[in-house]
């Protein structure tokens, strides 16, 4: 059980540095970045970069966030809420009352878990300091937007045929 706790926190913590730096990045003042980039700041002229394309950025923080959440939530369903449903049970509890009471608070609990740390501390320590959250993150975001360019893409491409029908 330990390994599942481990994988949901790990999911998680993705999840806040991806809206971490989705808040950063666009929070960031292009001044104070180019500012950084001047100094020498390699991640401050890659979060310059990012920002000039907001669109391509931001669909690859959401496809990371959702792919994330449906992750996090398939997995700690089918594996932490089974595992919670069958000790209920084991404690006298009716099969069906288990199993709804033992998902229903690991979705409770995952939920609340994602929330605070998924998107709440994230972003507020994203808006604390954006620059410098910016430029430390965007070189990992800038390879992820690499590797899910083709992704990004073909949801572009499908969302421009959704507006034009």
């Amino acid at each position: 059980m330990l390994l599942e706790i481990s994988i949901v926190i790990v999911l998680t913590l993705l999840n806040g540095v991806l809206a971490m730096s989705e808040l950063a990045i666009v929070s960031s003042r292009p001044a104070r970045l180019k500012v950084l980039s001047d100094q020498g700041s390699r991640g401050a002229a890659m979060a310059i970069r990012l920002a000039e394309e907001p669109g391509r950025f931001l669909s690859t923080v959401q496809i990371g966030i959702t792919l994330v959440g449906v992750l996090s939530g398939a997995f700690s369903g089918a594996t932490l809420g089974a595992r919670l449903s069958g000790w209920l049970g084991s404690q006298g509890l009716s099969l069906a009352a288990a199993d709804a009471v033992g998902v229903g608070s690991v979705v409770v609990a995952i939920t609340y878990l994602s929330l605070i740390i998924g998107e709440l501390v994230p972003k507020q320590v994203a808006l604390r300091a954006p620059e410098a959250v910016a430029s430390k993150i965007a070189p990992a975001m800038v390879f992820l937007s690499r590797a899910a360019a083709p992704l990004v893409w073909l949801l572009d491409i499908s969302g421009r045929l959704v507006l034009s029908a």
